[in-house]
């Protein structure tokens, strides 16, 4: 059934493949944006700072579904800046949910595995919540106001999105360039991939489900495995890929050394399941249009300067 959406982060690594994803199938798909314009759907202004545009363009678009993707998600910005954090995070998502709800929309809600402590790994749904960080704590608050909460895990994918390079092609770049770069080893998470998340979550959007979902990658991982299947996939030198430890990071903000995301609910009640890492890889290649015999891809893009070449 063909649906009126609205994606809120309309541009970001997230929102922009629900968006492709979403046109595909034939939805009438409405972008909102801050400051970097959407490359699929209607482009929307929507700042999550200003409260009587975030309503305006709610009314006027009058979606069926919302999918909530915006959020500053800068973990240490948001321990730098607590109240941005949660005016943006929690005031933000409590504007959308108000306005969803004056034009009887369905709001779905992404939130983050960092709401756990990480001392245990593997949650499930039920599990006792305890974040560690602010923006956890805003994200975690956050939940509340909304129809369906879809947890996730380090997402990544093909493109950079509103100028920013996720994990995985900040690692492709280096190791193709033949630097060597430090990923910890303990930490342990649950990678997910932008494609894949984005099926589950219009899939859970066009059935209207409710309450809180894990839809992560079915792997459980360290940063580092995560970067050594990386290498791998896409034939570069592993041994670039250098060990380090969570205290060896110069991180402002804690984060949880184990946030790993149980799936299965996920898994059993979605068409469109989690998908196993090295699965997760092998689409990554197809999506970047990888060539085995390339010695060095063309994965810089024209424009971004060395601070944008940051992962997310």
């Amino acid at each position: 059934m063909r649906m009126r959406l609205l994606i809120t982060g309309g541009s970001g690594l997230l929102g922009s493949s629900l968006a492709e994803v979403a046109v595909a199938e034939g939805h009438q798909v409405f972008s909102g944006y801050c400051r970097h314009s959407p490359e699929f759907g209607v482009a929307v202004k929507l700042d999550l700072l200003e409260g009587a545009e975030v309503e305006r363009s709610i009314s006027e678009v009058a979606p069926q579904v919302i999918f909530h993707t915006a959020a500053l998600t800068d973990v240490d910005r948001c321990e730098d800046d607590p109240d941005l954090a949660w005016r943006t995070n929690v005031l933000g998502t409590e504007r959308v949910a108000r306005a969803a709800a004056e034009v009887g929309a369905h709001l779905v809600y992404v939130s983050t595995d960092y709401v756990f402590d990480g001392e245990g790994g593997m949650y499930r749904e039920e599990d006792r919540t305890d974040p560690v960080n602010c923006y956890a704590r805003t994200k975690l608050s956050a939940e509340g106001f909304c129809d369906l909460v879809a947890r996730t895990s380090v997402i990544y994918g093909a493109r950079p999105a509103s100028g920013k390079v996720n994990f995985a092609l900040w690692l492709i770049e280096r190791l193709a360039a033949g630097e060597e770069v430090r990923i910890v080893t303990d930490q342990f998470i649950t990678p997910t991939l932008n494609t894949n998340l984005a099926r589950m979550l219009l899939e859970a959007g066009e059935r209207r489900l409710s309450g809180v979902y894990h839809m992560a990658g079915a792997t459980r991982v360290s940063r580092y495995d995560f970067a050594v299947e990386i290498a791998r996939a896409f034939g570069l030198d592993e041994g670039l890929i250098a060990p380090s430890r969570i205290s060896d990071m110069r991180w402002r903000a804690k984060r949880p050394r184990d946030s790993s995301l149980d799936t299965s609910k996920a898994a059993r009640l979605l068409a469109e399941g989690p998908s196993p890492l090295r699965e997760s890889l092998r689409a990554l290649r197809e999506e970047i249009g990888w060539r085995a015999r390339s010695s060095h891809p063309e994965l810089c893009h024209e424009g971004r300067n060395e601070k944008d070449r940051r992962p997310i």
